[in-house]
């Protein structure tokens, strides 16, 4: 029986084993995307297919608490692996929700003491392209899993340490980068050899018996922290809300909705209210079950109270989860998931939409929201190029700036330096720096967004997946604004310049410029509170203007120097209360806080600070919650693939009645009016079919 201490060596020997694993993954990688962006994971897992060790700080986070069991089932099923067998899957719905879109492509190896199975190593990149429609395989008009590319149900990939030919071959003819695909899909084989070779080293020392006490205390450790982290938030039940741009299919916007309950240090996240899932590839494939992916703001949330835990699949203990079938959180059938990393963002803020009322001074405003990986395809699709991986910053909160132009949300992938995308791909990069004037404004700032602009070399094609926030801003909280839109232009101030809102490949010819503006994060508390200093420095920085500084801040800057005498007066002058000065162009308020979180005896304050922006508000205004949530209590009654028309059907004859680019631009009170009315008479002529 291991000693606790031996049971801790042991694990931290694990840890430094996964870590080795994904330097060795990185260094044997051909792709840009894998290499520089590091779109890639490995880990261990016991017998109960759960991670045991996962790295703290090399390639992507969010897949900490995946489970291969339902994988490794379905591999299994004509016979049992061997020493040197290695799985591959990269179908969501084939591998029961390991993968989340095609282009992620899974490894599975056995882990064997002699002949007796201990447990797994597992690893994944994000390959170059795997077939399909668009290159790169990623497009938000897929209309199917099958239009995204090959399918891989969970097979051998290699038997006893050597590659089969016939799958290797079947997967070069699905590709339009088949080189780059394999020289990956090695790199990962030269990752599982690392981790066979050490977890083997430590069952040489411990056993079979000893590596599961080793696996089952590094999870029961992981969850027991977890759970007294979240003892620090307000048992109660939160709710939020927070939208798409669109569906993929119209301009008709995706409602994302969260009732979050926090008891004695778990959380419960009840999706009910999301919208359908669509006929585009915004969908998330989750069983119904709490996925990784989805849940990645609570991982964060804990790693904030308890910087120290192991990341391990113990985390996924304290998290329950439910969605209804049929929805973006849980798609059947065939729907298409390549984009769905727009709509595991867009769950991150609501997430924290709904916790940050459990715990204002510890969660954040929202994050800029988006993940746009922007490609540049060759002409004839021999080339398949990331040419940066686009975020914006995270949200402000109590006591701290948001961070400025970086986003772990959901991915933490690193940056590709101009030098290498220069090197490798046919574009000039022409600017790569933060936004000016896009973070939230508000006692502490939120983060900056990134501009990138750059010149295609050659003719081409431009994809823009996970393009968000062109249309609904990120909120700020307590006072503090939203911070500012995404905008898309080709050939910005030409005759031949196009704003861009849906991408599928957008054509490019030598000399065209393309600029992508990322939406900045929300702002925590009132901009007037704002140290004077920090927004001078801001100011000098080129991250907010002179001009800015006078208007939301009150701050007066001239030639780089602080008026503090004409600042004082300025802000004394300022006497109308926070929510009129905060509602002009760029903010407002709302309460998105649950009657329950009124019942918890928190300050009610705290449930009805969510800064939403005017577009937020105009819509609302005419499509509220309480009929939102009855209008999806009778599409849930229509079978799954009439739904989501359905339901664009009712809204878009409402906006018919509105502005075209409504709510981006005002409508009259008159046209308000009437689609108010429009709405609520929709929904009650739908719902009483089903009374």
């Amino acid at each position: 029986m291991l000693t606790t201490v031996e049971k801790d060596v042991a694990h931290t020997r694990l840890q430094a084993a996964v870590e080795e694993m994904c330097l060795t993954l990185r260094r044997a990688s051909r792709s840009l995307y894998v290499r520089d962006a590091a779109d890639f994971a490995c880990a261990v897992t016991d017998l109960s297919g759960r991670f045991v060790a996962y790295p703290q700080d090399v390639g992507v986070s969010g897949f900490v608490g995946l489970d291969l069991t339902p994988a490794i089932e379905a591999a299994t099923a004509a016979g049992p692996l061997a020493p040197g067998d290695v799985v591959l899957t990269n179908d969501p719905y084939l591998s029961g929700g390991l993968s989340t879109h095609l282009p992620d492509v899974h490894a599975i190896a056995p882990f064997f003491d002699g002949d007796e199975l201990v447990g797994y190593g597992w690893a994944f990149v994000h390959v170059s392209d795997v077939g399909g429609r668009v290159p790169s395989s990623v497009s938000v008009l897929n209309d199917s899993v099958f239009a995204e590319g090959l399918r891989i149900p969970p097979l051998r990939y290699v038997r006893a340490g050597t590659v089969v030919p016939e799958v290797e071959a079947i997967l070069a003819a699905n590709s339009r980068t088949p080189e780059a695909n394999r020289g990956d899909l090695h790199a990962m084989l030269a990752a599982l050899d690392t981790g066979r070779r050490r977890v083997g080293e430590l069952t040489a020392d411990l056993g079979p018996a000893g590596f599961a006490d080793v696996g089952e205390f590094a999870r029961e450790q992981s969850a027991a922290r977890a759970r007294s982290a979240l003892r620090t938030l307000a048992d109660g039940t939160y709710r939020f809300e927070d939208f798409l741009d669109n569906d993929g299919v119209s301009g008709v916007p995706l409602r994302v909705v969260v009732t979050a309950t926090v008891d004695d240090g778990a959380v419960h996240l009840d999706l009910t209210g999301t919208d359908p899932q669509v006929e585009a590839a915004l969908n998330m494939v989750t069983f119904g079950r709490a996925h990784s992916w989805v849940v990645t703001r609570i991982f964060a949330l804990i790693g904030t109270l308890d910087p120290a835990v192991p990341l391990n699949g113990g985390l996924m203990d304290i998290i329950g989860f439910t969605a209804p079938e049929g929805t973006l959180l849980n798609a059947t059938g065939t729907a298409a998931t390549g984009v769905r990393h727009a709509t595991t963002s867009r769950v991150n803020d609501v997430v924290s939409g709904a916790l940050v009322q459990a715990a204002p001074e510890v969660l954040p405003a929202a994050s800029s929201g988006l993940v746009v990986p922007v490609v540049f395809a060759a002409a004839d699709g021999s080339r398949v190029d990331v040419v940066e991986p686009m975020v914006g910053g995270t949200g402000a909160r109590h006591g701290a700036d948001g961070a400025d132009g970086r986003d772990s949300g959901i991915s933490n992938l690193s940056n590709n330096p101009v030098e290498t995308v220069e090197a490798n791909v046919s574009v000039r990069v022409l600017r790569y720096a933060l936004r000016t004037d896009s973070g939230g404004a508000g006692r502490w700032r939120g983060g900056s967004g990134l501009e990138l602009e750059f010149e295609a070399l050659t003719d081409g094609g431009l994809l823009a997946r996970g393009l968000e926030r062109l249309r609904f801003r990120p909120w700020g909280f307590a006072g503090g604004r939203p911070g500012a839109l995404t905008e898309l232009v080709v050939n910005e101030g030409r005759p031949d310049e196009r704003r861009l809102s849906v991408v599928d490949v957008h054509p490019l010819r030598a000399g065209d410029r393309v600029v992508l503006r990322t939406s900045g994060a929300g702002g925590y508390g009132d901009p007037l509170e704002r140290d004077a200093e920090a927004v001078l420095a801001d100011v000098a920085a080129g991250l907010v203007t002179a001009e800015a500084a006078l208007e939301a801040y009150g701050v007066i800057v001239r030639d780089g120097v602080l008026d503090a005498a004409a600042t004082s007066a300025e802000r004394t002058g300022r006497s109308v209360s926070p929510r009129e000065r905060n509602a002009g162009s760029v903010s407002g308020e709302r309460n998105d806080g649950s009657v329950s979180a009124e019942r918890t005896g928190r300050s009610v304050s705290a449930a009805r600070a969510h800064s939403l922006g005017p577009e937020r508000e105009r819509w609302e205004r005419v499509f509220p919650s309480a009929l939102a949530d009855r209008l999806d209590v009778y599409l849930r009654t229509l079978p799954t693939t009439t739904r989501a028309a359905r339901r664009r059907e009712i809204l878009g004859g409402v906006l018919a009645g509105l502005p075209e680019r409504f709510p981006g631009v005002a409508a009259s009170e008159e046209e308000l009016v009437t689609a108010e009315k429009a709405f609520a008479e929709a929904v009650a002529a739908a719902t009483s079919t089903t009374a």
